[in-house]
C-alpha cells in the first residue's frame, strides 16, 4: 500500500447532505462519499466511512486527523458529526479538528475577483453567514461567521462594490432577496455549492487539531428548544 506523510478522514454532516472523505495533507484527495438523501445522517454518516476506508484498503489506525465540520447548521446534524469525530478519534486515539461549516465552503471555491459569500438557512428569516476573499492560495475572512437576516446582510453587502458568490444551501433564496436589493452576485455551480467533507479537509490542512475531548459544536445561537425553556410561559 502507498504510504502518505498524513491521512485526515474528514466528515460533513451540517445540511441535509452528508459527506464523508480521505485526504492527504499533500494535496491529493483520495476518495469522497456523499450523500444527498431524505435518511437521517445517523444512519448514513459512520456506513460511509466504514465503506470509504474498506475501498480504500485502510483502516482508522492509519487515519492521522480526524476532521469535521463543527457548525454552524443544523443542529441535529452538527451534533451527529461532532459525536461521530469524537468517538472515531477517541478510539483511535487521533486528534480532531474541528473547523468551520461556512470557511470549508470557501475553501472549496477557489475563484478570484469575487468575494465567497456562504450563506446557510438558519431559519427564522436568518442566514448564517461569513465572507472570505481568495488571498495567496487560500481563502482570507473578512468577518466572523454569524446569523444574520437576509435584509441586514443586503445592506451591508451594497456598501461594497465586488461580485459576490454565493455557496450553500440559501444560495438560491438568498440570491433571489440580494439581487432584488441591486447586490451583484451570483449562484456557484451546484458542484461547488454545497458543503463536502472535501472542503472539511481541506479546511482542516490549515486548522488547529486538538484532543477528541475538547471538541464542541459552534451552533452560534440556542436551538428552538432551549428557547422555549428560557422563555417563560405567559
Amino acid at each position: 500500500m502507498e504510504v502518505f506523510s498524513l491521512l485526515i478522514l474528514a466528515l460533513e454532516s451540517s445540511a441535509k447532505p452528508a459527506s464523508a472523505a480521505v485526504f492527504s495533507d499533500d494535496g491529493r484527495l483520495l476518495g469522497q462519499y456523499y450523500q444527498n438523501s431524505k435518511l437521517t445522517h445517523s444512519k448514513t454518516l459512520l456506513p460511509m466511512v466504514e465503506a470509504l476506508l474498506k475501498n480504500l484498503d485502510i483502516t482508522i489506525s492509519d487515519i492521522g486527523i480526524v476532521a469535521v465540520s463543527r457548525g454552524p447548521g443544523s443542529f441535529t446534524g452538527v451534533r451527529i458529526g461532532v459525536s461521530t469525530a469524537k468517538g472515531l478519534a477517541w478510539g483511535a486515539g487521533i486528534p480532531v479538528c474541528g473547523v468551520s461549516t461556512l470557511e470549508a465552503m470557501a475553501y472549496q471555491t477557489p475563484e478570484q475577483d469575487v468575494i465567497v459569500c456562504p450563506v446557510m438557512d438558519a431559519r427564522r428569516s436568518q442566514v448564517y453567514n461569513a465572507l472570505f476573499e481568495w488571498r495567496n492560495g487560500k481563502p482570507a475572512r473578512l468577518c466572523g461567521d454569524r446569523a444574520i437576516s437576509l435584509e441586514d446582510l443586503s445592506i451591508e453587502l451594497k456598501g461594497y462594490s465586488p461580485t459576490y458568490l454565493l455557496v450553500g444551501d440559501g444560495a438560491a433564496i438568498s440570491y433571489e432577496f440580494l439581487s432584488a436589493a441591486g447586490v451583484s452576485c451570483r449562484i456557484a455551480p451546484e458542484l461547488m455549492r454545497f458543503q463536502t467533507a472535501y472542503g472539511v479537509a481541506l479546511a482542516a490542512v490549515n486548522a488547529k487539531s486538538v484532543p477528541a475531548v475538547e471538541l464542541e459544536p459552534s451552533y452560534l445561537r440556542p436551538s428552538q428548544a432551549e428557547l422555549s425553556f428560557l422563555t417563560p410561559n405567559p
